[in-house]
This record gives structure tokens, C-alpha cells and sequence, in this order.
């Protein structure tokens, strides 16, 4: 089990219950209609909207950091110095080792995972040219003050100054892996419709379903390794709020605890039954969006309007998407 296991045993446990979250659906989707104007950082004063390149770079950092973390933890070595350059302040990878996975399973899911995000940056920076943005300085190491520890803090898996290692085994792994994974998704969801070129909007499509490939993955493991042992299943929802604290006033994240939800039998009666929750989703199982702003307060750890830097990314991204003012 986890080295933080007694802590995580003490954690948060405000499991929301699946069905408020649909019941805010109903109400918040209707008054923010699907065509509304998103809100997206924009550096100095520009109110322009973002180019297709704004775009895909902002999506190339993101996948900088799942490339570097998977990569890592599947492998013991990072992304090739040949993807790594571009417009920008190049910066370095702090931290990143092997999991000695003892599930075969999860390592399975690792390797795949992270041959897939070597592949996104390739393809990404393959597309941009020489508009690709290099890879920013990114946090990915083990220690009281690393990103991983502050997001872990932040959602109540750890105490004051202790240290979660998300390469010490196969269940941080999967906490790891989730503390940004359903973020990929949610934030190629919301840039999807700002994209104007209809190949690019392929490309980012097909990205987007690998990404709920990958969440989907991580989301069934942790599941699975909570039967019997529902702290994992407790850790991801304290996660999911952490979250939500982080990227607004609005309640869209979830994790995968058992929620309970009503359902009209063949009789016509309705009774509630407990499921699974591996795919996060609206009244109409449709997934949720993030704007860039709200994706950088996720991984700078950071909640406001007035953040450039932080957590993952020590000195912030590259491109013209970098800030959290909205």
C-alpha cells in the first residue's frame, strides 16, 4: 500500500454524490450556453482570439508534462533533446524515475500511456514547425516542496511538510497519473471549438479521445484497487476537489468513488443503484470543458486570476497562453 497510507487514511472524505453534480448540470448548462464566449489568457492586452498555433502550442506544454512524467515512470529516461527545443525559454525536467511496478497490469498501462505521449509531442511540434513553443522548466520531482507534494497537500493526502513520490509504487503512480490526467481531456475539450482549421481540429480530436483513453485507464485502475480498500477510491475524490477549488466557483470535477444515482426500471419505478464512476459526465453523459485559464490554475497550483507560474511548471508555459487572467 501507499507510504502515506495512515494520512490518506485521515484525509477529506467529502465524497459528493454523483446526482448533485447532474442536478447542477441541469441548471448551470442551460444558463451558460453551449455557444457562449469562453474566457481565454491572453498576454498584455491582446482580446483577439487565439490563433490555431496559440492553440496547439498551449496543448504542446500539457503534453511536455504527461510526455516527461509517463515517460519517466515507465521507462527511467525522459523525452529526446530533439523535442525539446522551439520559440521560448527551454527549460529542464526536475525529478522523474522508474516505478518498480509489482502490478503487470499497471506497468502495461504505463508503457502504453507514455508511448502515446512521446507520440502527442512529436506530432504537435511536427505540425507547428518552426511556430512549435520549446519545453518549459517542469516539476516533476520528489520532495516536501515539489509540485507533486503540493498537489497532494492540497488535496489532503499528506500533512504539513511530508513528501508524496509518486514513483513508489503502482498506487501514487495512479494518483499521480490522475492528479493531471482528466485535465488533458477537459482541456482539449474546451479548446476543441476555437480551433478553425479542419485538420488541426482532427488532430486535436483524435488527441482528445486518446487522452479519455488514458484517464479512462487510470480511472478503471484506481477503481479496481479500491475494492477492499476504498482509500484510493476516498483519495481520488479529495483530488477531484482539490480541482475544483483550484479552477473555480463551479462543482464539475468527480472522481471515481461509487456514486449512487436513480434509475427508472422497466416497472416505471425509480430506485437508486450504486455505480461505477470511470467516465466523468454531465445529465447527458457528455464530458465537461476547461478554458486555458482554468487548466492553469490546475497544474500552477495556483487559484485566481493573476498567475503565470507555478507548480508543474516552476516558470510558467511557453506561447502566447500562459496566464490564468481571465
Amino acid at each position: 500500500m501507499m507510504e502515506s497510507d495512515q494520512l490518506i487514511h485521515t484525509m477529506d472524505a467529502r465524497v459528493r454524490r454523483r446526482e448533485d453534480r447532474r442536478a447542477f448540470f441541469k441548471t448551470a448548462i442551460g444558463a451558460a450556453a453551449i455557444g457562449a464566449t469562453l474566457s481565454i489568457p491572453l498576454d498584455a492586452a491582446a482580446q483577439t482570439a487565439p490563433s490555431d498555433a496559440d492553440i496547439l502550442n498551449f496543448a504542446l506544454n500539457l503534453e511536455y508534462l504527461e510526455a516527461q512524467f509517463y515517460a519517466y515512470a515507465a521507462n527511467g529516461t525522459g523525452l529526446a533533446s530533439n523535442l525539446l527545443t522551439g520559440s521560448g525559454t527551454q527549460g529542464s525536467v526536475n525529478g522523474g524515475r522508474q516505478v518498480t511496478f509489482t502490478d503487470p497490469v499497471v506497468r502495461q498501462y504505463a508503457r502504453e500511456i507514455a508511448a502515446d505521449e512521446v507520440a502527442h509531442v512529436a506530432f504537435l511540434r511536427n505540425a507547428l514547425g518552426t511556430s512549435a513553443v520549446a519545453q518549459p522548466a517542469i516539476d516533476i520531482g520528489v520532495g516536501p516542496n515539489t509540485a507533486f507534494s503540493n498537489a497532494a497537500r492540497a488535496a489532503g493526502l499528506i500533512g504539513a511538510g511530508a513528501t508524496f513520490d509518486p514513483y513508489a509504487n503502482d498506487e501514487n503512480f495512479l494518483l499521480g497519473a490522475f492528479i493531471f490526467e482528466d485535465v488533458g481531456v477537459t482541456a482539449y475539450k474546451g479548446a476543441s471549438p476555437l480551433i478553425t482549421n479542419n485538420t488541426y481540429l482532427d488532430a486535436a480530436a483524435g488527441i482528445l479521445a486518446v487522452e479519455a483513453f488514458h484517464a479512462g485507464l487510470i480511472r478503471n485502475a484506481l477503481y479496481a484497487k479500491g475494492i477492499g480498500a476504498s482509500t484510493l477510491r476516498t483519495a481520488s475524490e479529495s483530488i477531484s476537489n482539490a480541482r475544483d477549488t483550484l479552477d473555480g466557483p463551479a462543482d464539475l470535477d468527480q472522481g471515481v468513488a461509487t456514486q449512487t444515482v436513480p434509475y427508472v426500471n422497466t416497472g416505471g419505478t425509480t430506485v437508486n443503484v450504486q455505480v461505477s464512476n470511470i467516465a466523468p459526465t454531465d445529465a447527458n453523459g457528455i464530458a465537461f470543458s476547461r478554458t486555458p485559464a482554468q487548466v492553469l490554475n490546475i497544474v500552477y497550483l495556483t487559484a485566481g486570476t493573476s498567475a503565470s507560474s507555478g507548480g508543474f511548471f516552476p516558470n510558467g508555459v511557453n506561447g502566447t497562453l500562459r496566464t490564468t487572467a481571465a
